[in-house]
């Protein structure tokens, strides 16, 4: 049977390059995205598998009707990829309220909109897959993007929740653990916060870290993420890019230091 998919963000990164992927694989796909005039040329090569949709997962009950709208699209919902998302570059004092609030709101809330959204459509036909791209680093803080880290953190753990709270209902949930891939996340995804000189060295710092590797191409992750679609028993959590998986098992490996390291002060509280 044909799969029909739902992708936000879908007209560029990741997104764009799971619809082409699916789309490829003669699979049927909901593509929406605040701009949908990047998806114009797959619109074109693929008229009877692929519908655009705007949508700004902000806002709730836009998500509501637009769910709505997808599973009727096509009679069903198989595959719901929630990938929208943004970049908020900036030390944690410099950013302002509405800064943190408007970020949180796409990259929290907006998957929360759209997971509520899909679930009664899932759970009616007792089966689908929904797949929540967070970040390797979704399990701690980095200096500069840490309210992005705690944004997929808080989905990361929601998410966990989730997948036991469907799964009576025949519905798989899978966290994406997305490595560094070059989406366009650090250019056109990115609110900047202003800077204050006093983080000058801290910056300096994080950016030679990082170095100007723009990472590979989304392209280059979406076999992965057909594979695991077709896994009857998929799994809970996914680290995707081989570089990424290494990082997070050295991170994992120094949180286990740090904890067994002050393990004797842990114990002299009773709870």
């Amino acid at each position: 049977m044909t799969r029909v998919w739902f992708i936000t963000g879908a007209s560029r990164g990741l997104g764009r390059a799971f619809t082409e992927a699916a789309l490829a694989a003669g699979e049927r796909v909901v593509a929406s995205a605040r701009d949908i005039e990047p998806l114009a040329d797959l619109c074109q090569k693929y008229p009877d598998s692929l519908v655009r949709m705007p949508l700004d997962v902000s806002d709730r009950s836009a998500v509501l009707e637009g769910v709505d709208r997808a599973a009727a699209a096509f009679g069903r919902l198989d595959i719901v990829v929630n990938n929208a998302g943004g970049l908020l570059y900036g030390m944690l004092e410099e950013a302002t309220e509405e800064q943190i609030r408007a970020h949180f709101d796409v990259n929290f809330f907006g998957a929360l909109w759209v997971a509520q959204a899909v679930v009664p459509h899932l759970r009616e036909q007792g089966s689908g897959h929904i797949l929540q791209v967070t970040s390797m680093g979704s399990g701690g803080g980095v200096a500069s993007v840490g309210l992005y880290a705690a944004g997929k953190s808080a989905l990361d753990s929601a998410s966990q929740a989730l997948a036991m709270e469907v799964e009576p209902f025949g519905i798989k949930v899978t966290i994406l653990q997305m490595g560094g891939y070059d989406t366009g996340l650090f250019t056109t995804g990115t609110t900047a916060t202003r800077p204050n000189p006093l983080y000058e060295p801290v910056r300096a710092k994080m950016a030679e870290m990082w170095g100007d590797e723009a990472g590979p191409d989304p392209s280059t992750a979406a076999p992965v993420i057909m594979e695991l679609v077709g896994l009857p028993d998929p799994p809970l959590r996914l680290i995707v890019g081989g570089h990424s998986y290494d990082l997070v098992q050295q991170m994992d490996r120094a949180r286990t230091a740090e904890y067994r390291a002050w393990e004797h002060l842990s114990r002299k509280a009773p709870g």
